[in-house]
C-alpha cells in the first residue's frame, strides 16, 4: 500500500452557527495503538476545523474503542449512558463511536445507545469529519464499517499527545490466530510500512522536537513479513541508530515465537535502542500456551530472556498474563507462577480471562470459575510485586537518566518532586533542590536513586545540585506552552499537528 499524504477538507459541521469553531474531545479506551490512533482521530478533527476543547464541554466527543477486555463493553456504555444527559442539554452537541469496539458491535452500539452519532470502525479513521457532517446534514446516526483499510492510518493528520515522544506505526493487522485474542479479525492482516515512510516519519518526530520514539505493531517483530524481509525490523533499529537527535528507540509488542537473535544483536549494538523489552508471556503453562496458539513453550521463552540479558544484563523485561484461560488448572497455574518467578520481571501487567465472542476461546469448555480465577490472580499479583521490588532495589545507588515527562506523578505537587522514565523504561519520582535548575518536560536529568517500590524509583537529591541537560525536546515543550497561550515564539515554531505523511528532511 504506497503512502501520500491524506488531505482532510476543511468542514462546515466544524463551525457553530455564529462561525466560532466547534469543540472536540477523543476519550481513549485500550492499548497503545489506540492511543496512536486517537492521535490520529485528533488530527482529522483538527485539520477539519474543530479545535480542542481543553476541559471545557465539549460540542464532539469521540469515545475510541478496545475490544480486548470485557471490562471495555462496560466503559463505552458507562461512558455513553453519562453523555445522554450531557447531550440533551447540549444544543448540537454530537457523539462518535470508533475503534475496535465499533468494528466489532457496528450496528448494536446504536440500537443500545440510538443518541450516538457516529459509528465508524478501524479501517477508516480518516471518514470521522466527513461522517460527523453527514449526521448533522441528515440529522441522523452514521454508521460507516470498512472490511479493509482505505488509506495507511500513519498517511492521516496526526494531533501528537506529547512533544518530547512520540508513537510511530510500522505496521497494522496480525497474522496470527491466538484463540483469546480478537484483534485479527477486527484489524485484518498485517500490513507493513515500508522502511523508507518509517524513518521519514521517525526523521520528521526528531526535526519537531522528539527525541524518544516507540514503534507500534501487533506483532512488532514479524516486521517485514509482507515484503519477505525476516531480518526487516533489526535492520529498522539499527537505521533509527542512525537519526541524528534521537536519542531513546523503543518497541511494542513482540511475538516469542518470531523473536530472533538479529534483533537481540540490534537492541544491544545500536545506543539509541533502549535496554527495555515487553515480552508478553500469556501463561507459563506449555498446554495452556498450546490451547491458546501461541506457537512457543516456556522453556523458549525463557531462553529468549537468557539471551537479552546476555547482552544487555540491565535490560528491564516486562510481560502480559492471562490468568483462568478455559481448561487452565491449579497444576498450569503453578508453572505460570514458576515461569514469572525465574522471569524477573521488572513489571507485569495481568489480566483475568473474560469470554469475547467471537474468538475461539469463548466457546471452549471448562470455563475457570470466577472466584478461583480471582484467587489465582491475586496470588500472581502478590509474586510481581514482590519480584518487582526486589528487582527495583538492586536499583538503589543506581546513577540513571531520567527523560521528565509530564503527568506521570500523581503525587508529585505534594511530594515536590517531578517524574520521568529511566532508559529502562521504569518511573522515576525525583527531587528538585530549591536553588536548582527546574528541568522542563522533555529535558534529561541525571540522578542517583535513594530509595525503590514495587512500581518506581526516587531520586532524592543529596546536594543542592541537579545535573539537568537541556533538550531540543524541552524546547519544544516551551514552544507549546507559548502556542497554547497564544504568545509568539522564537523562529515561528510549527504546530504539533502533522498534515498527513510527513516529507523526509532536505540535505
Amino acid at each position: 500500500m504506497s503512502e501520500t499524504a491524506t488531505p482532510i477538507a476543511p468542514s462546515p459541521a466544524a463551525r457553530r452557527p455564529d462561525g466560532s469553531p466547534r469543540s472536540y474531545e477523543v476519550r481513549t479506551l485500550g492499548c497503545q495503538m489506540n492511543v496512536h490512533d486517537s492521535e490520529r482521530m485528533s488530527g482529522s478533527l483538527r485539520a477539519a476545523g474543530y479545535v480542542e476543547a481543553d476541559g471545557l464541554e465539549p460540542d464532539v466527543v469521540v469515545i475510541n474503542t478496545c475490544a480486548v477486555r470485557e471490562n471495555a463493553d462496560n466503559r463505552l456504555y458507562g461512558n455513553l449512558g453519562q453523555l445522554a444527559a450531557i447531550k440533551r442539554e447540549h444544543e448540537g452537541m454530537q457523539i462518535a463511536v470508533g475503534g475496535c469496539l465499533a468494528q466489532k458491535d457496528r450496528g448494536t452500539i446504536l440500537e443500545k445507545a440510538p443518541w450516538v452519532d457516529v459509528v465508524f470502525g478501524t479501517h477508516n479513521m480518516g471518514a470521522l469529519p466527513s461522517l460527523l457532517e453527514r449526521a448533522r446534514h441528515n440529522d441522523e446516526a452514521q454508521l460507516e464499517i470498512l472490511e479493509s483499510l482505505d488509506v495507511f492510518p500513519s498517511t492521516l493528520p496526526t494531533k501528537r499527545d506529547s512533544t518530547y515522544s512520540g508513537w510511530v506505526s510500522i505496521s497494522v493487522g496480525c497474522n496470527n490466530t491466538c484463540t483469546f485474542c480478537i484483534v485479527p479479525s477486527l484489524r485484518g492482516k498485517e500490513k507493513d510500512r515500508r522502511p523508507g515512510d518509517v524513518l521519514g516519519e521517525m526523521r520528521a518526530l526528531v526535526d519537531d522536537g522528539a527525541i524518544e520514539v516507540t514503534l507500534l505493531g501487533q506483532n512488532v517483530n514479524s516486521y517485514g513479513v509482507e515484503f519477505g524481509d525476516r531480518q526487516a525490523f533489526s535492520k529498522l533499529l539499527r537505521a533509527a541508530g542512525q537519526i541524528e537527535g534521537l536519542e531513546r528507540v523503543r518497541f511494542t509488542s513482540p511475538h516469542p515465537a518470531a523473536f530472533t537473535q538479529d534483533v537481540i544483536d540490534a537492541m544491544a549494538e545500536t545506543p539509541n535502542v533502549m535496554p527495555q523489552l515487553h515480552m508478553p508471556l500469556q501463561s507459563g503453562s506449555d498446554r495452556i500456551l498450546k490451547a491458546m496458539r501461541r506457537s512457543y513453550r516456556s522453556t523458549k521463552f525463557l531462553g529468549i530472556l537468557d539471551k537479552v540479558r546476555e547482552q544487555m544484563p540491565h535490560a528491564a523485561i516486562t510481560t502480559d498474563i492471562i490468568v483462568g484461560f478455559p481448561g487452565e488448572t491449579e497444576e498450569d497455574f503453578a508453572e505460570t507462577m514458576r515461569v514469572v518467578e525465574a522471569s524477573r520481571f521488572a513489571s507485569a501487567f495481568t489480566f483475568q480471562y473474560s469470554i469475547r465472542p467471537g474468538t475461539p476461546a469463548a466457546a471452549m469448555p471448562d470455563q475457570v470459575p470466577k472466584a478461583v480465577v480471582q484467587e489465582r490472580y491475586e496470588r500472581l499479583m502478590a509474586l510481581q510485586d514482590r519480584i518487582s521490588r526486589e528487582e527495583n532495589e538492586k536499583l538503589v545507588g543506581s546513577v540513571q537518566r531520567i527523560l521528565v515527562s509530564a503527568g506521570e506523578g500523581k503525587k508529585d505537587g505534594e511530594t515536590h518532586r517531578m517524574s520521568g522514565r529511566a532508559e529502562d523504561n521504569r518511573l522515576v519520582h525525583f527531587s528538585v533542590p530549591t536553588d536548582a535548575e527546574r528541568p522542563r518536560p522533555g529535558d534529561v536529568v541525571t540522578a542517583e536513586i535513594t530509595t525503590a517500590a514495587s512500581f518506581h524509583l526516587v531520586a532524592d537529591a543529596r546536594s543542592p545540585h541537579l545535573d539537568v541537560r537541556r533538550t531540543t525536546a524541552g524546547d519544544a515543550w516551551d514552544r507549546s506552552l507559548a502556542e497554547s497561550c497564544a504568545v509568539p515564539t522564537p523562529g515561528g515554531a510549527q504546530s504539533r499537528v502533522s498534515l498527513g505523511l510527513p516529507t523526509r528532511r532536505r540535505a
